[in-house]
């Protein structure tokens, strides 16, 4: 069995769903392996990763304005305010999402359904940089 890490680093320009899908496929076959398993996690506490259709731009500006109205911004029981009132919601909406993913890889490629595509969830307003590392082991 082999295995490799990788580091990606994505630049945010605030709250939303950014595309990861190409530069981790990318990487992936170019390591080699015919199958095996990648998992990415994501070294934040106030974003996270889905897998999320990547056909239709309105499922993901649906699903940010779900969290937006499922964990609104100023409530007045968050204690955690000193970063802004975008900080204490962005961490619970961390929390109910995920902070790392797990993928097959099947005959050299990642097995994501059709419609399927790896996403960065920023959940704070302004941008940021989001470290993701990758894992892939295999044969």
């Amino acid at each position: 069995m082999k295995q490799f890490t990788h580091r990606v680093q994505i630049a945010t320009r605030g709250k939303g769903l950014y595309p990861i899908t190409r530069e981790i496929e990318n990487w992936a076959e170019r390591q080699g392996l015919r199958t095996g398993l990648l998992t990415a996690f994501i070294q934040h506490t106030s974003a996270s990763l889905t897998i999320q259709e990547n056909a239709d731009p309105d499922v993901v500006r649906d699903l940010d304005e779900f969290f937006e109205r499922l964990v609104p911004e100023n409530a007045p029981w968050y204690r955690h305010t000193p970063e802004g009132p975008d900080d204490m919601p962005a961490h619970i909406r961390a929390a109910l999402t995920q902070t790392q993913l797990t993928i097959p890889l099947v005959e050299g490629r990642l097995a994501l359904g059709t419609w399927q595509g790896i996403y960065v969830f920023e959940h704070r307003s302004s941008p940021h940089r989001r470290s993701i590392v990758l894992h892939l082991s295999g044969e």
